[in-house]
């Protein structure tokens, strides 16, 4: 697999910074830790792209971004989440309200349960422009009309009077995608904006977002498990498990040098054309996640480590860096 080559800016000014959030559940099987002191930061302008099998945490840290969970059973323990130097745990409601889709929007991760069915596409983007933009609803329609055109969309006059079942999954992605882009967010939380789309329209979803990215300097934080994905649009990335970030690193270095045993074994479970297939086997991560009310003791990976010591059964490491931006949560690697 090739990474493509991002650069950053010479002197980046931070967008979002998330310091040792902690985003809990009250279950029935006990406190579920979703996210679990996660500490990360997007700059303008860049694409930070998070990644890990499911039930890692990745949707819960983009929905506590916008304080979208439902409140109980949910709830923060702690941290702190800094948009544009504002604290969003720390902001009313009202606060919120007016930055959700204005300055920060999203992209949900099955467009056909996001989309409202009983409502027309344009009723729908519409929406967006008079509630944060005030228009009146002639002119907040020749806008949704012209987003639907920017994006792709085909005979957007027509597209704007039909339903979300009326369209097809890529047609509806791209309907998400104007809506999120609708009022020019300075930044983008696109959580598995590809699931369940063919290869051809996955990459044409993820050309469309980085040509808007470039003309609108929208940072975007990209929410996936397509390692393929991450290589083509990210500058950094973020590996993720139980609720926690095992290894964060420039992209470039991430796929050129792995170093937790997890990011190794998720890039090794990735089917290659010129490997071949002689013993019948893709390769795999041994075991499953674990529920995130009932976790190991130290390691949250060690049950699943072919490399773990018995360190690794008693103590948690800590997340440090080993060489510049390159961060590794194990014990073999960040505390030798």
């Amino acid at each position: 697999m090739t990474c493509a080559i991002h650069s950053g800016h010479e002197n980046p000014v931070t967008l979002l910074q998330i310091d040792n959030l902690k985003t809990f559940f009250h279950s029935r099987r006990g406190l579920a830790r979703a996210v679990d002191g996660v500490s990360l930061r997007v700059d303008e302008g860049e694409v930070v792209g998070i990644v890990g099998e499911s039930g890692c945490g990745k949707s819960v840290l983009a929905l506590s971004i916008l304080k979208l969970l439902p409140v109980p059973p949910a709830f923060f323990e702690g941290g702190r989440i800094l948009f544009m130097g504002q604290d969003l745990l720390a902001s009313s409601q009202e606060t919120i309200m007016g930055i959700r889709g204005n300055r920060i929007s999203m992209i949900f991760q099955e467009p056909m349960t996001a989309l409202n069915p009983v409502f027309t596409v344009g009723n729908q983007l519409t929406e967006v422009f008079r509630v944060h933009r005030g228009l009146e609803r002639a002119e907040a329609l020749q806008k949704a009309v012209d987003m639907l055109a920017r994006v792709g969309v085909p005979a957007p006059e027509r597209r704007v009077r039909e339903y979300p079942y009326q369209l097809s999954g890529g047609m509806r992605q791209r309907v998400m995608i104007a809506m999120a882009l609708a009022c020019r967010p300075a930044l983008l939380l696109a959580d598995e904006p590809t699931t369940a789309l063919d290869v051809s329209i996955q990459a044409q979803i993820i050309e469309l977002m980085m040509e808007l990215k470039a003309e609108l300097n929208t940072a975007i934080l990209l929410i996936t498990h397509d390692l393929g994905v991450v290589a083509e649009a990210t500058r950094r990335v973020a590996v993720m498990y139980t609720g926690r970030i095992m290894e964060e690193a420039l992209t470039v270095d991430l796929f050129d040098r792995p170093l937790h045993p997890y990011t190794r074994g998720l890039m090794a479970s990735i089917p290659r054309a010129d490997a071949g297939f002689e013993s019948g086997r893709l390769n795999e991560i041994r075991g499953v996640v674990p529920s995130v009310a009932a976790l190991p003791a130290g390691c949250h990976f060690e049950p699943r480590c072919p490399e773990a010591m018995d360190i690794c059964r008693t103590r948690p490491p800590r997340l440090e860096s080993v060489d510049g931006d390159h961060r590794v949560a194990c014990w073999r690697v960040g505390h030798a």
